[in-house]
């Protein structure tokens, strides 16, 4: 089997590359710009920029499984570039946002639906088997407030209440091993959480206890907030990650067993993460 891994920039794809090769999988590292990938020993680089869809054949040849990420401009194109490649199985890495009643509406969500459907599509018509990995709140997300906590000013929040499921990017990685490499697993939708659920100020204080630094916040407005993100975060975007986190303040974010059923252990606590990414948050 060789299994070609997308966007192996990522941390959830160089997790992987890692976990294949340790596995003895043959495996191709797919990237826009492949000179820029470090990937393990006997593990070849490809350039497969999912924006440009000249680069698909080159990057399917002779792949059976592909760990795909989300990206929807071209998501048809590559299913039918990969149904004529022969490929068997694709694992998207998708979203739980795709859930949400207004997905095909919020921008956040509407591109990974999209995906979804384009590789659905494709698998209902027998060209091969889809799978979808549908993680919520990503515990990297923290690494937002590493230069304000360095500084020890700590992060601006809206809404320091919203609670989230933030999952350990290693357990997804582990997640993605498991379908690709049990055949059994294939053609599902897996919704992945953390093991527990956890507000903004919840997770600060676990970064203070496990970096020995105060970690405060700011609480502002919604307004003072999109305005400060303007630079580098469009309205509609802003908009879209406000109206979760409204719906999500003083919520708790129900979870699931997922990531254990796939990988047979627990998912990683958000404690974990922290102590595997404190020097982040340190000056």
């Amino acid at each position: 089997m060789t299994v070609l891994v997308t966007g192996s920039r990522g941390r959830v794809a160089s997790t992987l590359l890692d976990l294949l090769a340790d596995a003895g999988v043959k495996t191709r590292a797919g990237s826009k710009n492949p000179a820029d990938l470090s990937p393990p020993p006997g593990v070849d680089t490809v350039r497969c920029d999912l924006g440009d869809p000249a680069t698909f054949d080159a990057a399917l040849r002779g792949v059976d499984s592909v760990f795909l990420y989300a990206e929807a401009a071209h998501a048809g194109t590559f299913a039918d570039r990969a149904r004529a490649a022969g490929v068997e199985h694709i694992a998207l890495l998708s979203s739980s946002s795709v859930l949400a009643p207004d997905a095909a509406e919020n921008p956040i969500a509407a591109s990974h639906l999209a995906a979804e459907r384009a590789l659905s599509a494709a698998a209902e018509s027998g060209a091969f088997e889809a799978t979808h990995l549908q993680p919520g709140a990503f515990a990297t997300n923290a690494l937002q407030w590493a230069g304000a906590l360095r500084n020890g000013h700590g992060p601006a929040l809206p809404y320091p209440h919203a609670y989230g499921d933030p999952i350990h990017e290693r357990d997804v990685a582990e997640a993605a091993f498991a379908v690709l490499t049990e055949p059994r697993l294939r053609g599902s939708s897996y919704l992945l959480t953390g093991p527990e659920s956890l507000d903004f100020a919840e997770q600060l204080a676990i970064l203070a206890e496990v970096t020995g630094r105060p970690a405060p916040y700011t609480a502002v407005t919604p307004e003072v907030w999109k305005e400060s993100v303007a630079a580098f975060v469009p309205g509609r975007f802003a908009d879209a990650l406000l109206s979760y986190w409204a719906s999500h303040d003083g919520r708790p974010t129900p979870l699931t067993r997922t990531v254990e059923t796939l990988t047979g252990h627990p998912a990683r606590t958000f404690t974990t993460w922290a102590e595997d990414h404190a020097e982040a948050f340190r000056p």
